[in-house]
């Protein structure tokens, strides 16, 4: 659970971090664009790193590949945080973000791939549910805590205090946070049973590729992109909606991000232990329906009005109806693959259906031009739910109540 949510910090530290200040530390311009620069940087080193690392922790271990992968994590967010401002280096603090965030990427891909497949196989199939349910909050309570300490420096401190230094901040709270679980890691953390007995294979990336394990890869691949769609559209797509609002002060985005997220990491919890007693498949499938209807509308609810409080319950209730859905992902996606392709199988499934969703900032702008701002989101968001809808029906129903093997 620590792991994720150090994972989760790091992720979206430039999406809600350099919200009020985005135009002032990375330069003038579109700010959604930079900003989502940034964010999708992130997002395409963590199939790199998935394949990479996830094919290292079959054949080496679950416990040695995390403790890499952390140790890269905390040494790239450092380095943000030492990153100059615009004022100084111009249009190369932009590139030196997007550089520093895709290598980050990797190493963020490698530790989910290697540690939740670990905290599963560790797990007892009755708590398997809930705490995959647990692992997957840390993402918003991850947000969550990122918008609360960037709110207060920005109220604190002020814009221009936080603009010309404090922006630094989260970031370096971020790398110590990523020491503090790689000293964690050395100290405590051993791999499990299951990893210890299962079968070495030379080339575990082949297999669930274009090998035995294919149909378990391409079948989470449709659910994942559909999940992938849904964080693209609430997280940063919703942040950028605010950030751009006639309606609200910029410094206000980090407040409203922080309570839809809050509410969502307590249903995602709940998600998880509901899929425990309900099955995986049919949770996903029943999920994925209600959202076709309720995705698009609580979005409409964020936008139609002026009003703080209208603002946030919108927010909530999209974050609600689309992420929590990733609740029994951890779980899910742990019982899909055998104990000797479970990290690559993990892993490549979680990352490589994050591409497509993270180049929005390139498909969405041309869809929003044909078809209007908010009708392309809410395109979006159904399609997102039959995907998920359509990915779950085209697997079987694990079997939850068996130990991993």
């Amino acid at each position: 659970m620590l792991g994720n949510y150090v994972d989760q910090v790091d992720i979206f530290l430039p999406v809600i971090a350099l919200a009020p200040v985005s135009d002032r530390v990375l330069g003038p311009g579109s700010t959604a664009a930079q900003t989502g620069l940034v964010f999708v940087a992130t997002l395409l080193g963590r199939p790199l790193g998935a394949a990479i690392f996830g094919a290292v922790a079959d054949r080496r271990g679950r416990t040695s590949t995390t403790r890499i992968a952390i140790a890269g994590i905390a040494a790239t967010t450092a380095a943000i945080a030492l990153v100059p401002g615009h004022t100084t280096l111009g249009a190369a603090t932009l590139w030196a973000f997007v550089a520093l965030r895709f290598l980050g990427g990797i190493f963020l891909g490698g530790e989910y791939t290697a540690a939740i497949p670990l905290a599963m196989e560790w797990s007892r199939p009755e708590r398997r549910g809930g705490l995959s349910g647990a692992v997957m909050a840390m993402s918003p309570l991850a947000n969550a805590s990122i918008a609360a300490l960037t709110l207060t420096l920005v109220e604190v401190l002020g814009v221009d205090a936080y603009a010309d230094w404090a922006w630094r901040v989260p970031f370096a709270v971020g790398a110590l946070l990523a020491a503090a679980m790689l000293l964690y890691y050395r100290r405590g953390v051993s791999d499990a049973p299951a990893w210890k007995r299962a079968e070495r294979r030379p080339n575990p990336l082949r297999d669930i590729v274009i090998g035995q394990w294919r149909r378990q890869l391409w079948q989470v691949f449709v659910l994942m992109t559909g999940l992938w769609l849904f964080t693209q559209m609430a997280v940063p797509v919703l942040t950028g909606e605010l950030r751009a609002s006639t309606a609200l002060d910029p410094a206000t985005v980090p407040f409203v991000m922080l309570i839809a997220t809050l509410v969502s990491a307590v249903t995602m919890l709940a998600a998880g232990e509901l899929s425990q007693r309900t099955g995986r498949r049919a949770f996903f499938v029943a999920f994925g329906a209600a959202a076709v209807l309720l995705a698009p509308l609580a979005h409409a609810l964020t936008g139609a009005s002026r009003s703080l409080a209208v603002v946030v319950l919108g927010a909530a209730a999209l974050q609600v109806v689309t992420v929590t859905a990733y609740g029994p992902v951890g779980a899910y996606l742990a019982e899909r693959f055998p104990a000797q392709v479970r990290s690559s199988g993990y892993g490549v499934g979680y990352s490589l259906s994050i591409v497509l969703p993270a180049l929005y900032p390139f498909w969405l702008p041309p869809l929003q031009e044909a078809l209007g701002a908010e009708v392309a989101v809410r395109l979006v968001l159904v399609v997102a739910a039959l995907l998920l809808v359509v990915g779950a029906l085209a697997g079987p129903e694990p079997d939850r109540r068996a130990p991993l093997a």
